[in-house]
């Protein structure tokens, strides 16, 4: 199974060429002109390769134009537990946030896709490997709450390696966290859709990412919770070619589709409007208080 990666650019051997037009799929090995894969959502046009988006470039291809409005953008965590590895962590996450230009490893907001409202949460993998920490554990719990207080369905993004070890037993507890505010939506009768994009793993696999109401995923999404080598060396098994690819998730029950990214938009907005149809009307739960209060 050929290796999932980011757009990897083949450059002329003279190097006459500065900007990097070129790009080579790492399944087919095709090379094109990167505008032209561009120009297809970033999808090899021969083999169907799916390369890893930009937060900004899914955000781009999801929310109708202008419709986008980021919530609880300014969140953002110090160095709680002091920690250092082959460099401090405040360092790396300055880093990050230089080169992202954001505070952290996801962003949430409110958009219409295809005119639906939806909150909508996008993870950058691209920040840290889209790691879960405080920040994201925070700005996510605080989207949902966002659609319980204003009867919004919500649409959730992930890619990511799993918990931030700089962060240790506080980011696990995110996971706690997220899950039990979605337990709330469930409550109240309001979708999550989670599309779960390449790669989602560690925590986030283990937690919110596979607790929507309906999950898919894009075609050869690496899914699952430990790696690879680790599972072979627990199991003492040889595993499948295709294990933890999203097309083995299907197969054995853990997804409900894999849907072509020129297809994903199209596909949210019939669901949406298949959820919104099957759900109760329930009003906002501020709504409903101030009901109860005129009575």
């Amino acid at each position: 199974m050929a290796e999932r990666e980011t757009l990897q650019v083949e450059k002329p051997a003279d190097n006459a060429v500065a900007e990097d037009i070129w790009v080579k799929c790492p399944s087919c090995k095709e090379i094109a002109f990167r505008k032209e894969v561009e120009r297809n959502l970033n999808v090899c046009g021969k083999c169907g390769h799916h390369y890893r988006l930009t937060l900004s470039q899914r955000l781009s291809i999801t929310a109708d134009r202008g419709s986008w409005h980021e919530l609880f953008a300014d969140i953002a965590i110090g160095d709680p537990l002091e920690f250092v590895d082959s460099k401090p962590y405040p360092g790396r996450l300055a880093a990050a946030r230089k080169s992202a230009g954001r505070n952290d490893a996801v962003v949430v907001g409110t958009a219409t896709v295809k005119e639906h409202p939806v909150a909508l949460a996008i993870m950058d993998f691209e920040f840290m490997g889209g790691s879960m920490g405080v920040v994201v554990g925070e700005k996510i719990a605080r989207v949902f709450d966002h659609a319980l207080a204003n009867s919004l369905p919500v649409v959730l993004f992930a890619a990511s390696g799993g918990a931030r070890m700089q962060e240790g037993a506080l980011s696990l507890m995110q996971m706690a966290k997220v899950s039990s505010v979605i337990a709330r939506m469930r409550d109240a009768r309001l979708p999550y859709i989670s599309v779960l994009c390449d790669p989602t793993t560690g925590g986030v696999a283990a937690s919110f990412a596979m607790l929507g109401d309906l999950n898919i995923s894009e075609p050869g999404a690496l899914i699952g919770f430990a790696g690879r080598r680790v599972t072979k060396q627990t199991t003492g098994e040889d595993l499948p070619t295709d294990f933890q690819r999203a097309e083995f998730l299907l197969a054995h029950g853990m997804l409900d589709a894999i849907v072509p990214r020129g297809q994903m938009r199209a596909t949210l907005a019939r669901l949406l409007t298949m959820l919104h149809h099957a759900s109760p009307k329930v009003a906002p739960p501020r709504a409903r208080a101030s009901a109860r209060a005129k009575k």
